[in-house]
């Protein structure tokens, strides 16, 4: 029987009620198992509005050596990790850029649902000052149900399993299998705001984070296999806040202090000589007009190189 995306989410909810175990199972039987190491996009919608499930915020995931890496973890992430056919109990490494809600809402409720799905190793969590409380405060607010969980399920406790770490600039992870670094980008009003870079043998992968346009990007992401860069169509944005009359003004003006025009992403890809530029946190993402062809178009006048549309359940190969 063939499934799709409305399928698996009813599926899923008359689930609601079963154990973990079951559900992994179910989603082994839907989902087939993509092979070899890649590069996941799970969420490329900029902004944490909710329009639909085709496209919802932003969350990536890595593929690497057995490791499982998930970058942000906005509204949406679980769902699109077990659609893409990953594991949430093979989850090793979580990076969280920045606090806004549609990069670390469902960071708690992802944690926990790998923990009902069998979770058992001990899972990394990495992102900028406050994602400690972040999770402290999840686990508080759930304490009743995890401990009931302990007591009548026999699971590890999962404030165990979860290590939270606070970076800034610079090597972040080097275990010996991948290297992770961070340098700070530019997203008003936020001090603590980050770039990640991704070394994986011989394969380097950039994530723009959101930020407006960050000359500091270039110099990091020489040469990198894939730079997956946040991306603003200029024109969409003054349709789009014609929309929205009760807020335009400053709505217009906090969108354009911190996000990248398209023009200005393909002047990082030109300088940092790129191999593959990915576009992703697509702003607006509720515009019809903006095809493929457009984003491409609006991108290509200052990047000659092979750019890449972000759709939500993107996979490429590494």
């Amino acid at each position: 029987m063939p499934y799709n995306r409305r399928t698996f989410i009813g599926k899923t909810a008359m689930l609601a009620g079963i154990s973990g175990f079951q559900l992994t199972v179910v989603a082994a039987e839907i989902f087939s198992q993509t092979q070899g190491n890649r590069l996941v996009l799970l969420g490329t919608q900029g902004g944490p509005f909710i329009r639909s499930y085709r496209q919802t915020p932003s969350a990536s995931a890595i593929v690497y050596n057995n490791n499982i890496i998930v970058i942000d973890s906005g509204y949406g992430v679980t769902f699109k990790l077990l659609e893409a056919g990953i594991k949430l109990n093979a989850i090793s490494h979580i990076f969280i850029t920045h606090h806004h809600s549609d990069h670390n809402l469902e960071l708690g409720p992802l944690l926990y649902n790998a923990w009902i799905a069998g979770l058992n190793n001990t899972v990394q969590v990495y992102g900028p000052a406050g994602v400690s409380s972040l999770l402290k405060y999840y686990w508080d607010s759930n304490r009743i149900d995890i401990d009931m969980r302990i007591k009548d399920e026999g699971r590890p406790d999962i404030r165990a399993l979860v290590v939270a770490t606070e970076f800034g600039e610079g090597t972040i992870v080097s275990n010996g299998i991948f290297s992770a670094a961070a340098i700070k980008n530019i997203h008003p009003p936020f001090s603590e705001s980050y770039a990640l870079k991704f070394v994986l043998g011989d394969t380097k992968l950039v994530f723009s984070g959101d930020t407006t346009y960050c000359p500091a990007l270039i110099p990091f992401s020489i040469g990198a296999d894939y730079l997956i860069h946040e991306v603003m169509h200029g024109p969409a944005v003054e349709e789009m806040v014609k929309r929205r009359p009760g807020n335009a003004v400053k709505l217009k003006a906090s969108i354009l202090s911190h996000h990248t025009l398209a023009e200005d992403v393909g002047k990082i890809a030109t300088g940092a000589r790129v191999k593959n530029l990915v576009l992703n946190h697509l702003i607006p993402p509720d515009d019809a007009s903006l095809t493929e062809q457009a984003w491409k178009e609006a991108v290509g006048k200052t990047f000659a190189g092979n750019i890449i549309v972000g759709k939500d359940l993107l996979q490429l190969t590494l």
